[in-house]
């Protein structure tokens, strides 16, 4: 049994036994009370809430609770689907403690927990009405994944996907990307605000960062982009795009743009990864010639050049830094085969 932890707001994190039933109904109940529509019949539609420790042990899974020293506060759940894919199910934290740092205390004790059982893929389930719980879920790195879920109960439910790698690149859809702004715009905002040459000038604000990956989700949506993402240990720290909206006599030819690593996860691979996917994404879009720029000097040509690009040239006076101090660029294309 793992030993309980001392988590804000002076909880402790135990795991769940099916005595705590009564009180993890009262629990959730208080929860779907915030949202009209949303109904409750346990007998009916949630027996297994009655013993919900034996439900989770009977499939291979886990049942946690935050408590205080008089009430149970928050709950978390989680089983796995497959070898390598793990769902996080029943995440509830009381109301009154919303913003308090005990859901994102739940979620780091349950992402720990299958990370360390070798989870390649984590999922969850949120119903479409539960806005503050999205919120919660893509601040944390989850994006939406796939189509909505119809429950068929007596609360009419509907459900959004969320998903994450814990490590690895994936291709976001637009639902995905829309999902994503958050993410997206810290990166930006640190990689702009610790030197990087993209387009933009520190300080960056959050609300102009994200103001850009809105547009760049449309277009996605619209097949003028490729957009990747880049996890490390269940954190969403890279991305890279390739620009498909070329002249109609360059069809054969991308544009990769934005690559960015958060500065606090440079030299962890996630770079390369980034360009090793924005190249099958070439491939995949019949792209053949791939061309870049990037500021003189940036650590990032070390890293071009070792994947095979090649220096078309340099053109001075390209951009000019917060300062008015005039940067020059570097050219680079690639053949793709």
């Amino acid at each position: 049994m793992e030993e309980a932890r001392i988590v804000p707001p002076t909880a402790s994190i135990r795991p769940g036994r099916d005595a705590d039933g009564p009180a993890l109904i009262a629990l959730i109940a208080s929860c779907w009370s915030r949202y009209p529509g949303v109904r409750m019949d346990v007998d009916r539609e949630m027996p297994e809430l009655h013993a919900l420790a034996t439900y989770y042990a009977r499939h291979n899974g886990a049942l946690w609770v935050a408590e205080s020293a008089t009430r149970i506060l928050g709950m978390i759940a989680t089983r796995p689907l497959d070898g390598a894919t793990w769902e996080i199910c029943r995440v509830y934290i009381g109301p009154s403690l919303h913003g308090s740092g005990l859901g994102r205390a739940l979620l780091d004790h349950v992402e720990r927990h299958v990370i360390g059982v070798n989870a390649q893929r984590l999922v969850l389930w949120s119903d479409t009405r539960f806005d503050r719980a999205h919120r919660f879920y893509e601040k944390h790195a989850y994006v939406r994944h796939g189509p909505v879920r119809v429950l068929n109960d007596i609360s009419n439910s509907l459900e959004f996907a969320y998903a994450k790698p814990v490590n690895g690149i994936e291709a976001l859809d637009i639902a995905a990307a829309t999902s994503a702004e958050r993410r997206l715009a810290d990166i930006l905002v640190a990689c702009v605000n610790d030197g990087a040459s993209v387009g933009f000038l520190a300080p960056l604000a959050p609300n102009k960062a994200r103001a850009f990956w809105h547009q760049i989700a449309a277009d996605v949506g619209g097949g003028r982009r490729v957009l990747l993402a880049g996890w490390r240990n269940g954190d969403l720290l890279a991305t890279g795009m390739l620009n498909l909206a070329t002249p109609e006599n360059q069809r054969h030819r991308a544009d990769v743009q934005k690559v960015l690593v958060h500065p606090n996860a440079r030299r962890s691979g996630l770079g390369r990864q980034i360009m090793r996917g924005l190249d099958q994404a070439a491939v995949a879009h019949r792209r053949s010639l791939l061309t870049l720029d990037t500021r003189d000097g940036d650590p990032a040509e070390q890293l071009y050049r070792a994947e095979g690009w090649q220096e078309a040239g340099r053109i001075p006076d390209y951009a000019r830094g917060a300062d008015g101090s005039a940067h020059q660029e570097v050219v680079f294309w690639k053949q793709i085969d």
